[in-house]
């Protein structure tokens, strides 16, 4: 393709939508560094609040959801003795809500467990790259040119100590 053809492209797409069109820029309505437009923060609070309410009503559904499955059965299992056809309704029926209240605790207990690991995995983290960034000012001062005159030893590796002879 042409570069004269790419340019064309490039015209006849902004004019078309010209708030869809970026390329290798941000958005001119701000967003650069700084911004928070666009940047999903959330914080130790937020995770722990979320955790909490998967936790609550993952005890909730345990305890409750599963309140009325006996006297189903029972009323299944009566019904279906006496020869009416509605027992096996009322059992499929029974069956199908321990499935959906035992696949929603499981998604509420998956929830809480993976926000515990996830506030635990990223304190770790926070301290790997706070390590990591205080090291790079480091490194970077020892490559900077204007950081030693010429010729003169550069003072971000310390002194040299005198080495003992062996006697």
């Amino acid at each position: 393709m042409a570069w004269d053809e790419w340019e064309q492209l490039k015209a006849s797409a902004a004019e078309r939508s010209p708030e869809r069109m970026r390329l290798n820029q941000l958005p001119a309505e701000g967003g650069g560094a700084g911004s928070t437009q666009g940047d999903l923060a959330v914080d130790q609070k937020d995770l722990a609040a979320i955790g909490d309410k998967a936790y609550t009503l993952y005890t909730d559904l345990s305890k409750q959801g599963k309140v009325a499955l006996p006297s189903s059965r029972k009323a299944a299992g009566r019904l279906t003795a006496d020869g009416f056809a509605l027992g096996g309704a009322l059992s499929h029926v029974a069956d199908r809500w321990e499935k959906s209240v035992k696949s929603l605790t499981d998604a509420c207990a998956h929830i809480s467990n993976h926000l515990d690991f996830a506030k635990k995995a990223h304190a770790g983290d926070e301290v790997h790259v706070e390590g990591t960034l205080s090291s790079i000012a480091t490194l970077d001062a020892g490559f900077d040119e204007s950081y030693a005159p010429a010729g003169a030893k550069n003072p971000i590796y310390g002194e040299k100590k005198p080495q003992k002879a062996d006697g």
